[in-house]
């Protein structure tokens, strides 16, 4: 199944709907908590290989945090943002680690492409301490912890695969859990950057637009990997697909009852479309407009939660 998305909560909702189901689909545990009218939190559990195969997606926990009216967002609210993030993560990073761990932040993507520069950007806000701990013991406070960042940049300007850069620090710098920050793709207009999703099982870098790089996990670096990802594009198809819904539901409710029109809203027709837009290339990766001050927002919550959880 193309799901053409990185977030497990969209995955599960795709697959429902392909599929038609109105329980829980089997190897799948989710939970919705509304942290306030503007904020909520998805929480999806793979638990078995089932529940794998359905989404394509490791064991493991993904937890999405939404946010609306990202574009005007008032400090107090990127506060509250940020303080969801960081209890999240805190409880990510107990399960794995120990309390005084020592901790590496990875911000993958290209600093010079907006849509792909979350990461970079977020490294450059990010409280590293393991020098501190090296040469200026005197200033280390009992809550302090060992925290090291880095972003190796991508394969088009470094030649070299991230996978391979973050082995050797692991090998040398021997941290006891990598922290990821990616850009991520999304199936709904509506989440871009406007979502942030934490997951306890890695990432395969590039996979949501089909440039799929090598997997960055415990089982290819030897030390559990948290990712936290923002969605920033979406593709044409995808976009078509959301526009045809939406149109359909006006058609419907100028309409009241229209037999084929159902139907094809019960249908998910991303495929099709795509399989018209493919051979003349007009299948584009989408960024909207604002996105310069959408990841200048996300880079502040993002920097800000992880700051606070370590």
């Amino acid at each position: 199944m193309n799901f053409r998305t990185d977030l497990a909560d969209e995955r599960r909702e795709v697959f429902r709907k392909i599929n038609k189901l109105s329980q829980e689909i089997p190897g799948i545990e989710s939970e919705e908590k509304e942290i306030s009218d503007t904020i909520k939190v998805h929480k999806v559990k793979v638990t078995n290989n089932e529940g794998e195969q359905a989404l394509q997606k490791p064991i493991g926990t993904y937890v999405t945090i939404d946010v609306k009216k990202m574009k005007n967002i008032p400090e107090e609210e990127k506060e509250k943002i940020a303080f969801t993030i960081s209890g999240e993560l805190q409880e990510m990073i107990k399960n794995l680690v120990s309390k005084k761990d020592e901790i590496l932040i990875v911000g993958l993507g290209n600093l010079y492409s907006t849509p792909d520069s979350l990461g970079p950007k977020v490294i450059q806000n990010v409280d590293v301490t393991r020098h501190i701990f090296k040469y200026l013991p005197q200033y280390v406070s009992e809550d302090d912890r060992e925290v090291a960042a880095i972003s190796p940049g991508v394969l088009g300007t470094t030649g070299i695969e991230t996978q391979e850069i973050l082995k050797g620090i692991v090998d040398n710098v021997k941290p006891k859990l990598i922290i990821v920050i990616d850009s991520l793709a999304s199936k709904s207009i509506e989440r871009i950057s406007s979502s942030v999703q934490l997951s306890d099982t890695g990432i395969v870098p590039g996979a949501g637009v089909g440039n799929k790089r090598r997997e960055l996990s415990q089982a290819t670096l030897g030390v559990p990997v948290i990712a936290i990802g923002i969605p920033t594009v979406v593709d044409v198809a995808t976009i078509t697909n959301d526009c045809l819904e939406l149109f359909i539901e006006k058609l419907q409710d100028e309409a009241k009852s229209n037999d084929y029109l159902n139907q094809l809203k019960q249908e998910d027709n991303y495929q099709e479309i795509k399989d018209a837009l493919v051979p003349k290339d007009f299948n584009l990766i989408v960024t909207p407009k604002e996105i310069d001050e959408l990841i200048l927002n996300m880079t502040e919550i993002v920097a800000c939660g992880i700051n606070k959880s370590l």
